[in-house]
């Protein structure tokens, strides 16, 4: 069988492409993709900047979410990350917020209400006709990366009735497969009685709670002495969604200065190639994502991996793949959607929302830090847990069993 993927990003990567061995996967090619190929080439030639796919700011941003290649692909199936089609070739998607991924929806005003509110959006013709199209026969599943991603999906759906009950019958959950690093925390080679090793990875430093990491991290070694070690991968990127833009150029140089004046335990990496972060993981203790904002948090299953029990928030999918039995959880106000909130009546992060968040991110860190060093055999115990349950969940031979039924019943079913 020959499965058609959209892109060769890290999302397709971990989900799609190679995933089911006796499968051909075939990389494809629309009119939305040719379009968005011409108007690029075009802002080149113009010394034009060119727009991330990933920035709802990007007027063609709905471009890369649909795809019509009028069945010429010749693919036995479609396997799509985040995107709808309008063809009559079979195809499934994985996603991770809402389908269709379009940007009036993406982003879409959160309130601090109990109940998110979608009803300005019924009235959207590209919506309905996105919706009709999952709820066409060429769609056969519709796979949620987490339950929080699928109850999104479900709040999204009760305003458009006409198409709850068929798109809904085609939704089910499948979290990404991971990889085991180690079988056992012993395979780390780490004392736990010499220096502990924290790990923070990510682009999106302030989104990410990178901030609040270094800022907390040096408060606990100048008031406690604790002995440790805090290394940083990240570019230090601001990418404003959660921040908006509350977060300048000045505010990195702060950082950078703090790095620097601390580089005796910080070590600092603007980026790596996957393979040695993941081999940083293995050396390392304990991993960091205090995150206002993930889709989902890849790097917590690299983490729980490679033996590392993970400081998490707990928004969107993180309380389904981590808790306080294989790592930290830090709570923060979120909403209904899962995402981090106030629970005033402002408007989702405001400076003052950020400000409340910031706060329990830092209590959460500190409390974690004091709990690891008030009995270190913690680390062990939740290490352990943490391997134990990427196996238990995370299984990329269960993964690819599961992802070759769905192939061949949407394939079969297309056939009848």
């Amino acid at each position: 069988m020959l499965i058609g993927y959209q892109f060769n990003s890290y999302a397709e990567k971990r989900n799609i492409i190679g995933i089911v061995p006796d499968a051909k996967y075939k990389k494809v090619h629309d009119t939305f993709s040719l379009k968005e190929e011409i108007a690029n080439n075009q802002n080149r030639l113009a010394n034009r900047k060119v727009l991330s796919r990933f920035n709802t700011r990007n007027p063609r941003f709905d471009y890369y979410y649909q795809f019509d290649d009028s069945d010429l692909n010749q693919v036995s199936l479609l396997h799509f990350f985040n995107t709808i089609s309008y063809g009559s070739t079979p195809w499934i998607t994985t996603f991770e917020t809402y389908l269709p991924r379009f940007a009036c929806l993406i982003s879409y005003p959160h309130t601090s209400k109990l109940e998110s509110d979608f009803s300005a959006l019924k009235d959207e013709a590209k919506i309905h006709k996105a919706l009709k199209a999952l709820s066409g026969d060429a769609c056969h599943r519709i796979i949620a990366m987490s339950d929080c991603n699928a109850n999104m999906q479900k709040m999204l759906l009760k305003e458009f009735p006409e198409y709850q009950e068929s798109i809904q019958s085609k939704l089910i959950v499948m979290h990404p497969p991971q990889r085991l690093l180690i079988h056992k925390y012993e395979e780390k080679y780490l004392s736990l009685d010499e220096k502990i090793r924290f790990l923070f990875v990510g682009s999106g430093f302030f989104r990410k709670g990178g901030e609040e990491i270094i800022e907390i991290f040096k408060y606990l070694k100048d008031e406690y002495k604790y002995n440790f070690e805090l290394t940083i991968v990240s570019t230090l990127t601001i990418d404003h969604y959660a921040t908006k833009n509350q977060k300048t150029p000045a505010d990195v140089e702060i950082i950078k200065y703090l790095i620097q004046q601390n580089s005796e335990w910080i070590n600092y990496f603007p980026g790596l190639p996957n393979q040695e972060v993941l081999e940083l993981m293995k050396k390392s203790h304990i991993g960091l994502l205090p995150t206002y904002a993930d889709t989902y948090g890849y790097s917590v299953l690299e983490f729980q991996a490679a033996g590392c029990p993970v400081i998490t928030t707990n928004i969107r999918a993180l309380p389904e793949i981590n808790d306080n039995n294989v790592g930290w959880i830090i709570e923060i106000p979120k909403s209904s959607l899962g995402e981090a909130i106030y629970t005033g009546e402002l408007i989702y992060m405001t400076k003052e929302a950020r400000f409340v968040i910031s706060k329990s991110i830092r209590e959460g860190i500190e409390q974690a830090v004091h709990e690891i060093f008030a009995d270190r055999q913690v680390i062990l115990y939740k290490s352990n847990r943490s391997i134990s349950r990427i196996i238990e969940h995370h299984s990329i031979e269960d993964y690819a069993s599961r992802l070759k039924n769905i192939y061949l019943e949407a394939i079969r079913a297309d056939k009848t």
